[in-house]
């Protein structure tokens, strides 16, 4: 059950001095401490948000946002790739983020009367019009706290806006590291196949002047055709990768190659995924405070002026303080601020195991990468040697034919390690959100 007495005179306003006391001690015995108290603490959550009375949002959130730099090398095929991906037009989360920076240049101004119009129909079936003025004038912090969350809003639109902007370059660098290792992989396949059709050319000769059976050469032949379908594949998955990636980009960019070195993990800055949680932590703070204050008592001032020109003014005491259900709304309240801050923990504990796991698949692919790299040398060693014995007939063309076809599928591996790394390097670049500046927002 909540308080609400209104003190009004017509003409004026009664003494405030004892409703004032009331307040307080209302304030006093029903908890009033509590309407300050947070769950969370400055190591768990970063800095408030701030909202100026112009509406500016003073944010040590946003300025880590907007500080941040691109870890793709200026100039390379990867950082143009970002700049005609970023360029292909803006997301819904610019506009939300614009939208909720206007709301809270409006909530800026909860702090002033409001002022508007009160319209009644009488008992007699008359319609009264009167201008209405409303001022807070304790209301234990309820609209400090509304422009916290206001403020809070903004940083969680700003995190969405620069995790959208990130995904979208990952997205395109993705498309365009699957495009690159297509187009690698058939140039190695094209290569083999070149070398396969030889076999089989050989093998067709020696089958005609009866040197050879007919069952070597459909092995040869299989081997030429498994060649000449995987090299279709990897054409078309190339084609594929650049359309959609076009279709992302504002210009074309089936002139850009290469493949980009991008610096390992250096630990910083935090990963977006924790910012959002420390955002919404801080809103979810300011709404506590918002109810919590309705659960104390408030004092407002009104004055309405009737179309006669007299004046009615009061004063009025309101809030939800002597309710049955009150302290255990009090102590869910309580809850909902510790589930804030563990939020921030759970954002914390799993984006770092994500980066870790990616840390780890980056090194085994280089061990990968290292060890192949021996085998292949070996392995075209070994060829030479295969085609040397099979030149001086202690070889067989099938035999040649099987080692050539390992060696081919060895480089295709091994060509494929270095575009695992790389798209792994920047899957942790879209964790800690790096992959565009922060200069962009």
């Amino acid at each position: 059950m909540g308080l609400h007495p209104v003190i009004r005179r017509a003409g004026g306003l009664l003494p405030l001095v004892p409703v004032l006391c009331a307040a307080l001690a209302l304030s006093g015995c029903m908890g009033g401490a509590q309407a300050g108290k947070s769950a969370a603490s400055p190591a768990d959550l970063a800095s408030q948000p701030e909202l100026s009375a112009k509406g500016d949002v003073r944010s040590p959130l946003i300025a880590d946002l907007t500080g941040r730099r691109s870890i793709l090398p200026a100039g390379s095929a990867f950082a143009l790739v970002a700049e005609q991906v970023l360029r292909a037009g803006a997301a819904s989360a610019e506009s939300e983020l614009r939208i909720k920076r206007l709301t809270a240049q409006a909530r800026a101004k909860n702090w002033l009367p409001r002022i508007g119009p009160d319209v009644s129909l009488s008992s007699l079936g008359a319609i009264a019009a009167q201008l209405l003025l409303d001022q807070a004038l304790f209301d234990n912090g309820r609209r400090k706290a509304e422009r916290d969350f206001a403020a809070a809003d903004v940083e969680v639109a700003a995190v969405s806006f620069v995790t959208d902007l990130n995904q979208r370059v990952y997205d395109g660098l993705k498309l365009y590291l699957e495009a690159q290792r297509a187009a690698e992989l058939a140039r190695i396949s094209e290569t083999g196949l070149t070398r396969m059709k030889d076999f089989e050319r050989i093998m067709r000769i020696r089958m005609e002047g009866g040197l050879s059976d007919p069952s070597e050469l459909h092995i040869i032949t299989q081997k030429r055709a498994e060649m000449e379908a995987t090299l279709s594949s990897e054409r078309e998955g190339q084609r594929s990768a650049m359309a959609e990636l076009n279709t992302l980009s504002a210009a074309p960019l089936d002139g850009v190659k290469g493949l980009s070195a991008l610096p390992p993990d250096a630990g910083a800055p935090e990963a977006l995924s924790v910012l959002l949680a420390r955002g919404d932590a801080a809103r979810t703070l300011a709404e506590v405070r918002m109810a919590r204050s309705g659960f104390l008592p408030g004092l407002g001032a009104s004055a309405s002026v009737d179309k006669g020109g007299g004046l009615d003014a009061g004063l009025s005491l309101d809030g939800d303080v002597l309710s049955f259900d009150r302290k255990d709304k009090l102590r869910a309240l309580a809850e909902t601020e510790e589930m804030a801050v563990r939020k921030v923990d759970e954002a914390r504990r799993e984006a770092d195991r994500r980066i870790v796991a990616l840390d780890r698949e980056i090194a085994a692919l280089q061990a990968q990468a290292a060890q192949e790299g021996k085998v292949l040398a070996e392995m075209e060693t070994n060829l030479s040697l295969f085609t040397e014995q099979y030149e001086a007939g202690r070889r067989t063309l099938i035999e040649l034919a099987g080692q050539f076809e390992a060696l081919v599928r060895l480089q295709r591996s091994q060509a494929s390690v270095k575009y695992q790394i790389a798209l792994a390097r920047l899957e942790i670049a879209l964790v800690r959100g790096v992959l565009v500046d922060g200069a962009s927002m």
